[in-house]
């Protein structure tokens, strides 16, 4: 089998844009002490690297640390931590085009998409939905980089990785959908800056929540900063969050979900009728989905006992789930609670941001899942192959701060508190 962790865009995959609240830390109170660096300079350091991507070899450059933003008053403000790697032996670096790209969260760091999707070299762990096992790992050259086309810019937001707002600055000021935006936005017009791309063609990419954050850096870029864009690229986009959360009220969240729903019962054969073919299946749920299953949720309690055991059987017979559940939640199925749903009677959980994968829990009563199989067969392997990164790039060690890979955004409290109650039955802040 080939093993590329490109998998994690699979059609059967159900997306971290599934919810925000699962993993959280606790909000920084008013009266919290801020552990920001003491950082006086940036730190960078660069090195000469190659490697062959597909059939051809590329010499480039990797230039990791340190970019400061600053406040209106020319202070610093914020460190932000990147990986820039730079084709070499190019006629007009200048004209050359740059692709800047983050993962989402909101609260991650960069290194999913830059060990397991675009970066030069990605950790090599098996495509099908296999536990990681234990170190050693191994990194490899990767075919699919983008590199033979564009310089590639990997950024970790305020909070996450070795980015941290510095001295007596408020990291709650980089967090939240604005704050971010224009966090980043400065992030990029200072690298921009930096390193003479002004003319080069630009390009963000951004994955899950990373596309609302490139929406809003498109317009801030352009309006703000004068900076114009030649492309954004949505990995996983999740534009609409009335789409894709649960909200007391809200039909669409229960319409937009269900053909994940089919595909990841399809297969982990759970479907009474299984079809042949995935993708045609999956068409006649969404066309079912946006037709009659939408009507009938807004009819509610007015349907006739009939149509009701009429959809409840349609929905049986694209879910697998059991008719008995479907008619106790009112034909409304929680994306958590389908997680543990599926495949209860064999005490198994299916992945959230891979349904492949399949865990096991120490009892199968629970409501929701208390963690993501996906997570933890495959987080090992990146934490590792992002440390091992870092701490190789110089011979001595690259930062005194710890690396994080998720933060607390200051919304997330008050936006989710109710589902985050929910879930873990204690408040999120």
């Amino acid at each position: 089998m080939a093993r590329n962790i490109v998998s994690l865009l699979s059609a059967i995959t159900l997306i971290a844009s599934t919810l925000l609240v699962p993993i959280m830390l606790p909000s920084a109170g008013a009266d919290d002490d801020i552990d920001n660096p003491d950082i006086e300079n940036p730190v960078r350091f660069v090195r000469e690297k190659s490697g062959r991507f597909g059939e051809q070899s590329i010499d480039y450059k990797t230039m990791a640390g340190d970019t400061f933003i600053r406040g209106k008053d020319g202070e610093p403000t914020a460190t932000f931590f990147s990986i820039a790697y730079l084709k070499e032996d190019v006629d007009d670096p200048s004209t050359r085009p740059v692709t800047f790209v983050f993962n989402g969260g909101p609260g991650s760091a960069s290194m999913w998409l830059h060990m397991g999707v675009f970066g030069p070299k990605r950790i090599d762990i098996s495509s099908d939905p296999e536990d990681d096992g234990a170190p050693p790992y191994r990194t490899v050259d990767n075919p699919a980089t983008i590199l033979d086309v564009t310089d590639l810019v990997f950024i970790d937001p305020v909070g996450t990785g070795y980015s941290r707002a510095l001295d007596g600055e408020d990291p709650r000021k980089h967090w939240g959908v604005t704050e971010d935006a224009k966090s980043v936005a400065a992030f990029v017009r200072q690298w921009i800056d930096d390193n003479n791309r002004w003319n080069s063609p630009k390009f963000i990419a951004g994955e899950s929540y990373g596309t609302v954050r490139a929406a809003v850096m498109a317009d801030r870029l352009t309006n703000n900063h004068n900076i114009g864009l030649n492309g954004v690229i949505l990995i996983s986009a999740v534009l609409d969050y009335q789409n894709s959360r649960i909200q007391d009220g809200s039909i669409m969240s229960y319409v937009s979900f269900l053909p994940s729903y089919a595909a990841t019962a399809w297969y982990h054969n759970k479907l009474p009728n299984k079809p042949a073919n995935l993708q045609t299946f999956l068409q006649e749920v969404r066309d079912f989905a946006r037709t009659d299953y939408a009507a009938a949720l807004i009819e509610g309690n007015r349907m006739s006992p009939a149509r009701e055991a009429a959809m409840i059987d349609r929905l049986h017979g694209y879910t697998g789930l059991k008719k008995s559940y479907l008619k106790a939640s009112n034909m409304r199925i929680h994306v958590f609670r389908f997680f543990k749903e599926l495949m209860r009677d064999e005490g198994k959980v299916v992945g959230r941001l891979d349904s492949r994968y399949l865990g096991e829990e120490p009892d199968a009563a629970g409501e929701f899942f208390l963690g993501d199989p996906f997570a933890y067969a495959s987080g090992n392997a990146f934490t590792v192959a992002i440390n091992d990164h870092l701490k190789n790039f110089s011979s001595r060690r690259v930062f005194s701060r710890r690396p994080i890979c998720l933060c607390l955004w200051q919304c997330l409290y008050s936006c989710h508190q109710r589902p985050f109650e929910k879930l873990h039955g204690r408040k999120a802040g």
